[in-house]
């Protein structure tokens, strides 16, 4: 957008002014929410249970990142709209060979279409990024599989489009700058957004304020990663206010396109969240923010207002992710982005639809009568900081042999919840297993893996409370 205000001359100051005026006034059709449904987890409830779970959310927009037949058979007549993927690793096949493209389209598409409600194909992930240098195939196998869905007469119903990351820009702040690396723009950007006009796709974008946040944490207001009251950042480009970090990277994204004169093209975020757990390094990783930030996030796409730059274009999301999905690798909080466990309790409670809405605020969730209260507001002194308190719903005989597991071979200090002791009220069997389980954890360092104890054990990023007992945070 800047480069093309840079062109017209006299016309940036009234061009401003008139966006200024249409984000002022415009309101836009309400956007939508849907969900990443990842299984990089060896502890996921079945296809068939996470179909029932969505419904009962009110979720009826999912992506998956494969065309697993147990999911998509799952997914069969729900009124639950998919997103289904091309990995990575078939980009050079369906680029190379116009059969293999067809076989793929009959065997993972048009086999459970339309049973099954695909409405888009996501050829690859974060193609730019990917080690194993996919990038040349991503055009190609796109067209290829496009022409697999006209063969099959799938095309009108089903988009092909990719995610790509905000590591595809150049440039992102201030929002006006945006820039695609000049690397891509002729071999991959362009080709790609004309595709996508072409067949009337849209592209996928994956955004992460969290990202920015923890790596500039001392320049940016973390309210304003949260989509809390702040008084705004002015672009000094176009002059535009923004009220979230979030609506700053996307309309980088549109600015980028703009500069290239793809302005029509629209963008849909497929990836966006916020980690409940971290590493200590991971600054604003908690339950609190990951709260905050994803059920302002469905707040704000609910609303009806598109980005100051895109007033009258609806957000339409996808929250990352259903569950937490603990086989990922990488840091502590690539394990926690969900708003699920396993066991399809909420790690914390947010609004989904607009019916919610009418609820109160977005909150962490307390999981049992009996579990570990906590208090306080997560502030920048107690970032990083984990705690490992007892789940309730584990039961008696299990709780107890991991309680005496702690205290006696696995060397937590249990002196502590002695009766006379200062932790010993209350005398609860998931108090004091609360304690032993905190006092193994820390002495372990927090590493990952000491706070499971067969499942009697989770981990949590607000200081746990019982009376007067005081919980370590390291020896």
């Amino acid at each position: 957008m800047l480069c093309f205000f840079q062109a017209q001359g006299m016309a940036f100051q009234a061009s401003s002014l008139l966006i200024l005026l249409l984000s002022a006034i415009a309101i836009s059709d309400a956007g939508s929410i849907g969900i990443n449904y990842g299984r990089v987890a060896n502890d996921l409830p079945s296809p068939d249970k996470v179909v029932e779970l969505l419904k009962s959310q009110g979720l009826n927009k999912v992506k998956l990142y494969d065309t697993d037949a147990t999911v998509l058979t799952a997914l069969a007549n729900s009124g639950i709209n998919v997103v289904v993927a091309l990995p990575n690793e078939l980009l050079a096949s369906a680029a190379a060979d116009q059969s293999f493209a067809d076989n793929w389209v009959q065997s993972n598409i048009s086999k459970f279409y339309p049973a099954t409600n695909i409405e888009a194909i996501a050829v690859g992930n974060e193609v730019f990024v990917d080690p194993k240098n996919t990038t040349n195939y991503l055009v190609l196998a796109m067209k290829n599989v496009h022409a697999s869905l006209v063969k099959f007469n799938l095309d009108s119903h089903i988009k092909i489009t990719s995610p790509i990351a905000l590591t595809a820009l150049q440039n992102s702040y201030p929002s006006s700058a945006g820039s695609f690396k000049p690397d891509l723009v002729e071999p991959v950007i362009k080709p790609m957004l004309d595709f996508f006009k072409q067949t009337g796709s849209y592209l996928m974008v994956n955004a992460y304020p969290f990202f920015a946040y923890t790596a500039n944490s001392d320049k940016i207001s973390l309210d304003y990663a949260l989509f809390k009251e702040t008084s705004g950042v002015v672009d000094s480009g176009n002059g535009l206010k923004y009220y979230s970090l979030f609506e700053a990277q996307i309309d980088a994204v549109f600015a980028a396109m703009s500069a290239l004169k793809y302005d029509d093209v629209k963008i849909v975020v497929t990836e966006t969240g916020w980690p409940s757990i971290g590493d200590e390094n991971e600054i604003g990783a908690s339950e609190a923010n990951a709260a905050s930030y994803n059920g302002n996030l469905v707040r704000r796409v609910l609303s009806g207002n598109g980005t100051p730059l895109r007033p009258q274009d609806p957000l339409n999301v996808y929250l990352f992710a259903l569950f937490n999905e603990n086989q990922k690798s990488g840091p502590t909080s690539e394990r926690n982005y969900g708003l699920f466990y396993p066991n399809q309790q909420k790690v914390y409670d947010i609004p989904l639809t607009q019916e919610e809405l009418k609820g109160g605020q977005s909150t962490p969730v307390n999981r049992n009568s009996s579990q570990v209260p906590v208090s306080g507001e997560v502030s920048k002194t107690s970032v990083g900081q984990t705690w490992c308190v007892a789940n309730g719903n584990a039961g008696e005989k299990k709780l107890q042999a991991a309680l005496n597991y702690a205290c006696g071979e696995g060397g937590a200090d249990c002196t502590p919840i002695q009766p006379g002791a200062t932790c010993y009220n209350p005398n609860t069997l998931v108090a004091h297993a609360s304690y032993a389980f905190n006092s193994y954890y820390q002495k372990k360092t927090r590493k990952t893996g000491t706070c499971e104890f067969g499942g009697a054990a989770y981990v949590v990023s607000q200081l746990p409370r019982y009376g007067n007992c005081e919980f370590p945070t390291g020896y």
